[in-house]
């Protein structure tokens, strides 16, 4: 029976490596076919490594490629790979597609960037900008979710800081206070939705949709009543960019533009990047948190209170989308907008499941969404050049989550107690 089952797991997957491999080499020819498309043999593309937002201490050559070899070398690398795993096999299939996917991305950027300039820099830094809300709300996904408590509240959380924040930045001039309140306005709904969700053990996806549509209604009726018949109360305040406070580091080549012209809460959610990663899997409360996520009743038999473990980091999870909310106001524009989040809670889980409910995959995923929603910013810019409607363009974020969300079917491992009310005996 053992040997039936192994030759039958063998041939399942003999067929799917000749899938792979025949999607693989058709993905190939389809990068030559379609970027070869009104391309002339000696047009050039140019990407920048130079910013025009600071002086830089040294100015770098941009890079200059030509077009058509760039699309026949990636498109061929991609084509070989496919046939490579039709006949061989790639031990690790995942190396496949990061390498599919980075031709693909290449061969894009300089297609669209064919008889022009593209600022390869600035997309890099727009991207980690963009990253940040999304890596903030997957790391408030992360610590409620290790607990087992599903939080998809995280988009009104983020919507109810964001108001929070620009009102109480401009009543007290303060945009540190703006922020202490967004932090608090994201504890306190995150407080809501622990004592629904433990105390009473209502349905955790109802209440986080009880708290989306809430911070909704209340952002949008308090906006149009407040924000814009006194707009003193939603005038521009932010935080100052590194850059600012230290002129020298954003001189810095590359570096200045990627990491110093940026908001101090980009540098705060690296650091706390850092601080969830390593407090959740290499401390006491870390190990807690995961025995609570997975065997709740075991973690109880062994004396930890299951219940105070999730009220503290669902509540730690509120702060961190909180600080998501206070990016899109007191750290990027300065004023609060009509449902200015746009979803970005919603993708921040899918970050979340992408990232395998790991700070680390978290942060890689954010950044991968990051980049889809600065590249079709950059690419309205050269709407002349991509020829593709804008309103496509601006569907690339939600398309790529889509995406991926799709690709994990089966293939995430989440904790085996996510969603479960628990019971104590």
């Amino acid at each position: 029976m053992a040997a039936i089952t192994q030759t039958l797991g063998a041939g399942v997957g003999a067929l799917a490596q000749r899938r792979r491999g025949i999607l693989y080499a058709l993905a190939g020819i389809a990068i030559i076919v379609f970027f070869s498309r009104d391309v002339t043999p000696e047009q050039l593309a140019t990407l920048g490594l130079n910013t025009t937002r600071s002086v830089q201490l040294l100015k770098l050559p941009d890079i200059v490629v030509p077009v058509l070899p760039v699309v026949w070398l990636f498109g061929a690398l991609v084509f070989g790979m496919g046939l490579w795993e039709l006949a061989r096999g790639f031990r690790r299939p995942a190396w496949l597609l990061g390498v599919t996917s980075f031709a693909f991305l290449a061969t894009f950027l300089v297609w669209a960037a064919r008889g022009t300039s593209f600022s390869l820099i600035g997309i890099l830094s727009a991207s980690l900008q963009l990253a940040t809300p999304i890596l903030l709300g997957a790391l408030s996904g992360v610590l409620c979710e290790r607990s087992a408590v599903i939080n998809i509240a995280i988009e009104g959380m983020m919507l109810g800081a964001a108001f929070t924040s620009v009102f109480v930045a401009n009543v007290t001039g303060s945009v540190m206070l703006g922020l202490v309140a967004a932090l608090l306005t994201g504890a306190l709904l995150a407080a809501w939705h622990a004592v629904m969700s433990i105390e009473f053990k209502m349905n955790q996806i109802i209440s986080g949709t009880v708290i989306n549509i809430f911070a909704t209604g209340l952002t949008n009726f308090l906006n149009q009543r407040i924000m814009q018949e006194y707009t003193q109360f939603n005038n521009e305040m932010t935080f100052p960019f590194i850059s600012q406070m230290f002129p020298e580091l954003g001189r810095l080549p590359i570096l200045g533009a990627l990491l110093f012209d940026q908001s101090p809460i980009v540098w705060l959610a690296l650091i706390l990047l850092v601080v969830v990663q390593v407090a959740l899997f290499h401390t006491r409360w870390g190990l807690r948190t995961r025995a609570v996520g997975e065997h709740p009743r075991a973690a109880d038999t062994l004396g930890i209170n299951v219940f105070r473990v999730r009220y503290v980091n669902v509540i730690l999870g509120g702060m961190l989308a909180g600080l998501a909310g206070a990016y899109f106001t007191l750290g990027s524009v300065g004023r609060f907008d009509k449902l200015m989040t746009s979803g970005r809670g919603f993708i921040a889980l899918a970050a979340m499941i992408f990232g395998n409910w790991t700070p680390i995959g978290a942060f890689a995923s954010s950044l991968i969404f990051g980049f889809a929603d600065a590249l079709q910013v950059k690419l309205q810019i050269l709407i002349g050049q991509v020829n593709i409607p804008s309103e496509f363009l601006v569907m690339l974020p939600y398309i790529v989550t889509m995406i991926a969300l799709a690709g994990m079917v089966g293939r995430v491992n989440m904790p085996a107690a996510d969603g479960e009310p628990y019971e104590k005996q």
